[in-house]
């Protein structure tokens, strides 16, 4: 039910902590070392739980045959960042080379890049690119400066075309100034969480600017509150499951027996996407629903979404419709 990309065996050359919780990995191939472009990110195949799952790390940089990697530990996080803390050098893993879904174009008069927290990952690797052109600016946002990572090599980078917003020091990003700055037929790139990128598109499209040249990426770990324990009863399958706060949905399904297809468990693909028959109140981590969707609250992404209290599903299990095809191929 998941699409895996093919993996390859890897050794961890080197691992330190930089900016307080981030990990920063450098990671080599024992062979097909790819380079990686701009906004790509690299897949690690791990057992979380007793399940296969793939968890995605942008690249920040790919010299000398190495990808290099910077993972936030979360504590109430899905487990992957709690396992890629903990490795060291020498240890091996299996990744799969890096690809990209976060394309930086080479055609705009003008970028500008935003980064909220860890989100600066793939934001790195773009002003790198861009730097050199001139036409760039970019925003960085965090709570704390010293949680910041990278930032005194943007700041080198960029100089005076950064622009770092501070939590801790009342610092937020006024997205329709910063939009009303950008040429006309500019692109503004976004990683973040997903509060940041609602209120980016929201001024987006209030500047009434062409939804195509917002491109965004999330990390798939923000939501509007921390992680809590929920229960879910699965009409379709009449079970009633107990989700902890460090699961999510879609796994904990999956540990009793009920499948979903899913790829990018960032909620990004809407593939694990499931009916909502009733909820007390939802979590959306996702950026495939739409405003309005979310709204209605009548679907979840399972991979990263929550619940607070109660949730009843629909999977769209039919047994009777699996017996018809269970018979067709016998035949």
């Amino acid at each position: 039910m998941h699409s895996a990309p093919d993996t390859l065996p890897a050794t961890i050359l080197s691992a330190e902590t930089i900016a307080g919780d981030v990990r920063l990995l450098r990671i080599r191939p024992e062979f097909g070392f790819t380079r990686a472009e701009p906004g790509s990110h690299l897949s690690v195949a791990l057992t979380l739980g007793g399940l296969d799952r793939i968890r995605s790390y942008s690249v920040v940089n790919d010299e000398g045959g190495a990808w290099t990697i910077a993972v936030r530990r979360l504590e109430n996080g899905r487990g992957g960042s709690r396992f890629m803390a903990g490795l060291q050098a020498g240890d091996r893993i299996q990744v799969a080379a890096p690809r990209n879904h976060f394309q930086l174009s080479g055609s705009s008069p003008e970028y500008l890049l935003i980064a909220g927290g860890i989100g600066v990952t793939p934001i790195l690797s773009m002003a790198r690119a861009l730097a050199k052109r001139g036409r760039v600016r970019m925003l960085y946002a965090g709570r704390t400066r010293n949680s910041m990572a990278f930032l005194d090599d943007l700041t080198a980078l960029l100089g005076d075309r950064l622009t770092v917003f501070v939590e801790a020091e009342g610092a937020v990003i006024d997205f329709a100034q910063e939009f009303a700055r950008l040429h006309a037929e500019g692109e503004a790139y976004i990683c973040g969480p997903n509060g940041m990128l609602t209120a980016a598109r929201n001024a987006w499209k209030a500047a009434g600017r062409l939804p195509a040249l917002l491109r965004f990426e999330t990390f798939g770990a923000g939501g509007a509150r921390e992680p809590e324990a929920f229960d879910v009863h699965v009409r379709d399958h009449n079970l009633t499951l107990h989700v902890p706060s460090d699961a999510s949905l879609l796994d904990t399904l999956a540990r009793h027996g009920i499948q979903l297809a899913n790829d990018c468990q960032r909620g990004e693909c809407g593939l694990c996407v499931v009916d909502v028959v009733e909820a007390s109140a939802l979590d959306h981590r996702c950026v495939f629903l739409s405003e309005e969707q979310r709204r209605e609250g009548r679907k979840l992404c399972a991979c990263v979404s929550r619940a607070t209290g109660h949730v009843t599903i629909d999977t769209f299990y039919r047994p009777s419709l699996a017996r018809t095809d269970l018979a067709a191929a016998a035949e």
